[in-house]
């Protein structure tokens, strides 16, 4: 029996994330002090005090799930993991818990990633759907067919869950095509931007020096990273593809199918929210989830 630990992405926060961690274990005060101290500001007062519309800052949003993660990890008393993994922002949570990153430097890379997403943003306006109830290649095949603008499937969440990524008047020709498919749901997203397409290019190109910067371990475990879905152990090879997830997609569902293959047997998800365990339940329903 082999255990994985997951984490989440942005989209999962919510106002008064950690702070029952804060108030009750002296860790979780050490690490939240010291990520206010590094970033410059208090993160720690928003999460804990700011509403809805203050935790969507991008400044914020992303350090606050980050920091919600790896607290919430370091605080369990599961034994060490035999695999990791982490949805988009979530890799680096897990990068985090594998050993592959300082907690210090990931934080500091996760603020760069927000403010490049942020200025990428500007820079390309686009937005994202999600599709439901159609397969991975009619969405894959409709979106490299669309003629109007950028389209590309972003994220495969889980069998008859993509998300696509693009222009906006591309991704919303494209929701028309897959209506006509048949497909279940085909929904814009309430999102600021293209993400995982190749709209984020200027944030990759953006991030890359800091990335390149940044000290990267031999992890005790291997990662399945978004880009590769497969077991990564080695520093550089993690490094490069990280510098490619922000334009590549998000390929959970290969991903969880690929630590099931490779003996996980239970899953457990760590940050706010559960989002992670309702789409593992659906990629495979046999594997234990908490």
């Amino acid at each position: 029996m082999s255990k994985a630990f997951v984490f989440p992405g942005q989209g999962s926060q919510f106002p008064g994330m950690c702070k029952d961690l804060y108030d009750a274990h002296a860790e979780a005060r050490e690490m939240c002090q010291a990520a206010d101290k590094l970033l410059g500001f208090s993160l720690t007062d928003v999460m804990f005090e700011g509403t809805s519309d203050d935790l969507k800052q991008t400044k914020v949003t992303q350090p606050a799930v980050f920091l919600h993660s790896v607290v919430s990890q370091r605080l369990m008393t599961i034994e060490k993991p035999d695999m990791v993994a982490g949805h988009s922002l979530g890799e680096f949570s897990a990068l985090v818990a594998c050993g592959a990153l300082r907690f210090e430097d990931a934080l500091l890379l996760v603020s760069a990633r927000a403010q490049a997403m942020q200025a990428a943003c500007e820079q390309n306006p686009g937005t994202m759907a999600a599709i439901l109830g159609l397969a991975d290649e009619i969405i894959i095949d409709t979106c490299k067919a669309e003629k109007s603008g950028v389209v590309v499937a972003a994220n495969f969440n889980c069998p008859g869950q993509v998300v696509i990524s693009g222009e906006v008047e591309a991704v919303d020709a494209a929701c028309a095509r897959f209506t006509e498919a048949g497909a279940r749901r085909a929904l814009r997203l309430p999102v600021g931007g293209a993400f995982h397409s190749p709209l984020m290019q200027p944030a990759a190109e953006a991030l890359k020096e800091a990335i390149l910067k940044t000290d990267f371990h031999k992890p005790f475990c291997p990662i399945y990273q978004n880009v590769s879905a497969k077991a990564e152990t080695e520093p550089e090879t993690i490094r490069e593809n990280l510098l490619k997830q922000l334009t590549a997609p998000v390929r959970w569902t290969q991903s969880v199918q690929q630590m099931i293959a490779d003996g996980a047997t239970e899953f457990y998800e760590f940050g706010p929210g559960d989002v992670l365990k309702g789409l593992i339940r659906k990629i495979n329903a046999e594997v234990t989830v908490g």
